[in-house]
Parts: structure tokens; C-alpha cells; sequence
């Protein structure tokens, strides 16, 4: 189940944050399809927000696809938001994080593996993205 916090000083509407963090569950592998959501009172009571509030991101997902209400039952998750490869049991998140592991013990710092991730990341994808040159 989905714990939701609230930062009443983002400037980001409750509404949002909620739906933001569903999205981003469902992109982490956290939530998966046939999930039931905490009910509007429960997430009020956690949080301290209107349940109305919490109706309204419930709408939004649904509106979007992501959640079915079934009257009396909950709101359920209808699909995910994962990419292949950020299951937790993934071969790919699990090589990743070992790698992380691996750079945190060479002493680099966040903010250096970070940037390093950043620069790999762009040229690999720039060069998938180059046309081979013409013969």
C-alpha cells in the first residue's frame, strides 16, 4: 500500500501531489495493476487533508486510466506507469544499484555519481539517436 506525504509548502496543490505520487509508484514497480488505494478517509486521517481532496486526485487517475472506482469496493489501479526494467526484481535495476553500490564505496559522492549517470546517459542515448553516415 501507498503511503502518501503531503509538503503543504511546495506550492504543488495536495490534489497533484497525490496523483504525482500514484504516477510515480506505478513507475517504481510500487503499485502494480489490481492495487487497491487507501480509501479518501484514510489518506485524510494519514495526511490531514479533506478526503474531498483526495476524491478529487482519485478523479483525475481515473480520468487518466490509471485507477477504477468499484462502488463499495475501492479504487483499484487499472495500469501501470512501469518501464521494463524498474521492476525491483529486475536484471537491469539490480545491475544498476549494484553499480551504485560499487561507486559509493569508491568514495563517490551523490551529486558525482549524479553527474556522471547525467553524462553517460545523454551521450548514449545522443549517439543511439545519430543517423549512421551515409555510404
Amino acid at each position: 500500500m501507498v503511503v502518501f506525504r503531503i509538503e503543504r509548502r511546495s506550492g504543488v496543490p495536495a490534489y497533484l501531489q497525490i496523483v504525482h505520487q500514484v504516477e510515480q509508484a506505478l513507475r517504481m514497480g510500487a503499485l502494480e495493476e489490481g492495487d487497491r488505494l487507501p480509501t479518501a478517509a484514510q489518506v485524510a486521517a494519514d495526511t490531514k487533508v479533506n478526503p474531498n481532496t483526495t476524491l478529487k486526485a482519485y478523479r483525475e487517475l481515473e480520468r487518466s486510466g490509471l485507477v477504477e472506482v468499484r462502488q463499495g469496493a475501492g479504487t483499484f489501479i487499472t495500469r501501470s506507469l512501469a518501464a521494463p526494467g524498474s521492476e525491483p526484481d529486475s536484471p537491469l535495476r539490480a545491475r544498476l544499484a549494484e553499480w551504485m553500490r560499487e561507486a559509493a564505496a569508491s568514495g563517490l559522492t551523490e551529486q558525482e555519481v549524479s553527474t556522471l549517470f547525467d553524462t553517460v546517459r545523454a551521450h548514449t542515448y545522443a549517439a543511439a539517436l545519430t543517423p549512421a553516415p551515409s555510404a
